[in-house]
């Protein structure tokens, strides 16, 4: 992805090759920060409302103050249009400012798509398992992302397209970056917000959109082998939007219609 527009709140726009973050920053040396990734359709950002709201509950949980959600919204309204991307990413950035300050920082920073996603979508993702020991801030979108990173970068290097996490006891979990989901006939399965994943907001459009495309919406804790026998199996996030997986290790898994169904429901303006 390519960097297209930036905003700091309280100074606007600034040119995206200046320098904005001090090294002394509490996201950079400690990881006290949180951010949003947001889809932009037709310049307009998908579920704004919604990832604000999780920015928010993220800052709660790292002990940051509360983001200033009018400053981000009109951030957000700045950077698209500076941007010129009229399908774009938008990302929110909240840290707790320069060690000793007491000031926190906000960024909101527009970028093109990334390459390959409609692709990737028609061939499928390619999953391989990780186990997985979720820690303290599980469920928040925190900049202290590095364990996500690896196990991603680990599944990259075994030439998989993403990870699948799975519990020491099997339990399905999530993607690194993505709420998983799998098939059985009429019924859409995903992990439960009880469990240590992110509440995604891709998730909850999900689970909007199944009842009027004939499925119904089953939350709880779930086997890996009863996601490996299902029918279909899918991961949901903000840039990916609606992703079939193809393979799960060296298991093939069967093309189904609930994640083409779905990918064309949340494209429709009416989602948003």
């Amino acid at each position: 992805m390519t960097l297209v527009a930036l905003a700091e709140l309280g100074r606007g726009l600034v040119p995206v090759d200046e320098p904005v973050l001090h090294v002394d920053d509490q996201a950079v040396l400690r990881g006290r920060g949180v951010f949003e990734t947001v889809r932009v359709y037709g310049g307009k950002p998908f579920r704004l409302e919604e990832h604000l709201e999780r920015l928010a509950a993220s800052a709660a949980r790292v002990r940051l103050p509360p983001p200033q959600q009018a400053a981000f919204a009109e951030a957000a309204r700045e950077v698209v249009t500076a941007g010129g991307e009229p399908d774009a990413v938008l990302r929110f950035l909240w840290t707790a400012g320069r060690e000793g300050s007491g000031t926190p920082r906000g960024f909101a920073l527009a970028s093109t798509l990334p390459a390959g996603l409609e692709e990737l979508r028609a061939r499928g993702l390619r999953l391989v398992t990780s186990t997985w020991a979720a820690g303290a801030l599980a469920g928040a979108k925190s900049t202290s992302y590095a364990e996500n990173m690896t196990v991603q970068d680990d599944a990259v290097r075994a030439g998989a397209d993403d990870a699948l996490l799975v519990a020491a006891d099997g339990t399905v979990l999530e993607a690194p970056t993505a709420n998983v989901w799998f098939r059985e006939g009429d019924t859409l399965l995903t992990p439960a917000l009880s469990l240590p994943i992110l509440a995604g907001v891709t998730r909850a459009v999900v689970c909007e959109l199944a009842p009027g495309l004939g499925y119904t919406v089953e939350e709880g804790r779930y086997e890996l082998e009863r996601l490996l026998a299902s029918d279909e199996v899918f991961a949901s996030s903000s840039v990916r939007e609606v992703m079939p997986a193809a393979t799960v290790d060296d298991r093939m898994l069967r093309p189904g219609p609930a994640a083409a169904a779905l990918q064309a429901a949340l494209r429709d303006p009416a989602a948003g």
